[in-house]
């Protein structure tokens, strides 16, 4: 019962004072007069408020008037009163000393009396109040009666706020309603079972017996609200689902009915028969089937029958779709029927509406590893969706992007990424580079399409720090060393196209400094641009010193490199000058790292017999995992 419809009704049904009413109401000095208002009228006044001191003078004003009505057991209109006041406690005012006018008007013989009690009972009162042991007998009365609407009355509240001791006491009277002849009380019934589930899980075991009598019954409400009963059951008891996987064939004719019938019209809904209780079905078949081949054998045909004779242009069809195939995708069925399962969310995924291909591309994203080459056939529709102007379709496909990759189509899928990775938002970049950098280096295979798709990606997302990624790289070039050559010219190429990216300067450094010699020896295959001079290398060093993007760790990883330089560029005299120049610059410098680098680096330098030994090549070192914080930190230390 909902408040909004409850108002509705008293909205066109309000009876009229009766001559008693209104002769007392007299007698008293006209006092019944200010207080038979109707709810409509309070409303109406409330809403007329001009300000919140009004709206509580008026709210006050009318608190005066019901509690006077209480106080003079104004039996007529209490239940106008009560209804009142359960708007103003919608307003959000103290209302609890009107909690014994519900207890009354439940105790009443009218339904209309019964039926503002009761929503009274369920909207002022909770199951931790005392008061509410007051109505136990009550609701055995109202549970007990032969007029359905107050039986029903009765089961939506013990369903909604009832406590432990109440839901033990009254659970014989709902069993007995659970398997009458009237199904409006059954479907009340069976939902009121669910509470007392929750509060009294060891009575279980008694309404499983009567499961099967309500599986019988040829009403849909009741079908549906005993599904509901029986998840109930095993998520409250898990052991009960091998009790009741006997019910089986039973939900599969159900079902199977259901979806072989003609035009049903108190069941339609754009053309599917009840697809709730389809839904329903297939949900309670997935809890039955999970782990349990015996059990899963018997659906495979209903499920495929469901999969392939649904409507897929409406949304209940849709609905009924999405349940089929989180149920195939469950339970253990043949492949062929998995493989129809994906072709359904791929169909999904070029539905136009948004909610539909977000449901699709989270749970391809779910079962990618039970089926992955179905869904590798999707990869193309999963692509397009990266180019959606939904962001949180974007985000969803680029989530399946990521596990869909493998070393067959690195390459293919990167390339989208890195398209994405141009066109996104910015507070998106850092974590999609930080990805691209992981699949590429988890599935490359050639290692001169990994050092430039790196470059690529870094260059793209100009703000991305990852000491992680530095490590990476720098592992992938000492232990490769017939990519030094290239690595080290494609990184100096962006270091003299003045990059301010972090990690390419940390890289182009290093790999400068390691490699120093390479890059003035000759131009490997692949690299377009000529060697450099050892001068314009060793100023291209000193502007990187002088640049304002450049943290402490670059200046730090540049110290280390005009050592290096210093045996590579062996035979320069005018650079090894420069780099002298430098160190001594910066043995005064404000950072306390660059001063004492720069200091014993000068002093390493006048030590002519372990000098060309220290300043050796670093040995090829293995990376730690990403998870470890990267590995071998040589490059600036």
């Amino acid at each position: 019962f909902s408040f909004a419809n409850f108002c509705g009704a008293l909205y066109t049904q309000r009876p009229p004072h009766s001559a008693s009413a209104v002769t007392r109401a007299a007698a008293r000095g006209g006092r019944a007069g200010d207080m038979s208002i109707r709810l409509r009228e309070l409303i109406r006044n409330v809403r007329s408020c001009k300000t919140q001191a009004d709206e509580r003078a008026c709210i006050h004003k009318e608190c005066a008037s019901i509690r006077t009505a209480f106080k003079d057991e104004n039996n007529e209109l209490r239940h106008r009163n009560v209804a009142k006041l359960l708007f103003i406690h919608m307003l959000g005012y103290p209302t609890h000393w009107g909690q014994m006018e519900c207890l009354k008007l439940i105790a009443g013989s009218k339904f209309l009396e019964k039926r503002i009690g009761y929503l009274g009972l369920m909207i002022l009162l909770d199951e931790r109040q005392e008061v509410l042991m007051l109505v136990e007998n009550s609701l055995k009365n109202d549970l007990q009666s032969s007029n359905q609407y107050i039986a029903g009355l009765a089961c939506c509240a013990i369903g909604n706020i009832s406590s432990a001791e109440i839901c033990r006491d009254l659970s014989p009277e709902v069993e007995k309603l659970m398997v009458g002849s009237n199904p409006f009380v059954s479907k009340k019934a069976s939902l009121c079972c669910i509470r007392i589930l929750r509060k009294c899980p060891e009575l279980c075991d008694t309404f499983l017996e009567r499961i099967g009598t309500l599986l019988g019954s040829r009403n849909h409400a009741v079908l549906l609200t005993c599904l509901k009963l029986m998840r109930e059951m095993c998520i409250t008891e898990p052991a009960m689902i091998e009790q009741l996987r006997r019910h089986t064939p039973t939900l599969i004719a159900a079902l199977k009915n259901l979806v072989l019938s003609g035009y049903a019209p108190e069941h339609d809904v754009h053309g599917i028969v009840d697809p709730f209780l389809q839904v329903e079905i297939l949900t309670m078949l997935r809890v039955l089937g999970r782990g349990h081949s015996e059990t899963s054998d018997q659906m495979n045909d209903i499920l495929a029958q469901v999969a392939t004779n649904t409507e897929s242009a409406k949304n209940a069809g849709n609905a009924i779709l999405y349940e089929c195939v989180l149920t195939i995708m469950a339970i253990e069925v043949e492949s062929g029927l998995r493989v129809l399962a994906v072709n359904i969310l791929g169909r999904f995924l070029i539905n136009r509406d948004n909610n539909i291909r977000y449901v699709a591309l989270n749970t391809l994203h779910k079962v990618i590893a039970q089926d992955t080459q179905a869904v590798q056939r999707h990869r193309n529709t999963i692509v397009d969706c990266l180019k959606d102007n939904d962001s949180s379709i974007r985000q969803r496909a680029l989530e399946l992007v990521y596990a869909l990759v493998n070393e067959a189509n690195v390459k293919v899928l990167v390339k989208e990424l890195l398209s994405y990775l141009l066109a996104c938002d910015v507070e998106f970049k850092d974590e999609l580079t930080q990805r691209i950098c992981t699949v590429v280096e988890k599935f490359s295979t050639d290692k001169e399409w990994h050092v430039d798709t790196i470059i690529q990606t870094l260059s793209a997302s100009t703000s991305f720090e990852s000491e992680e990624t530095v490590c990476s790289m720098i592992a992938l070039i000492t232990s490769t060393p017939e990519l030094q050559a290239y690595a080290t010219h494609k990184l100096y190429a962006k270091l003299a196209d003045q990059t301010n990216q972090p990690v390419l300067l940390q890289l182009a450094v290093w790999c400068v400094g390691e490699y120093g010699e390479m890059l003035i020896g000759g131009v490997p295959a692949g690299v377009e641009a000529e060697a450099p001079d050892p001068q314009t290398v060793v100023e291209l060093l000193t502007s990187v010193m002088r640049s304002p993007v450049a943290d402490v760790t670059t200046k730090e990883y540049t110290i280390n490199a005009f050592v290096k330089l210093t045996t590579r560029f062996a035979n320069a005299p005018d650079s090894l000058a420069l780099i002298h120049k430098q160190l001594a610059a910066y043995s005064c410098s404000m950072s306390l790292e660059l001063q004492q680098r720069s200091v014993e680096y000068s002093s390493l330098l006048k030590l002519d017999a372990i000098r060309a030994g220290v300043l050796e090549r670093m040995p090829a070192f293995a990376k730690k995992d990403r998870q470890g914080g990267g590995g071998g930190g040589g490059g600036a230390g």
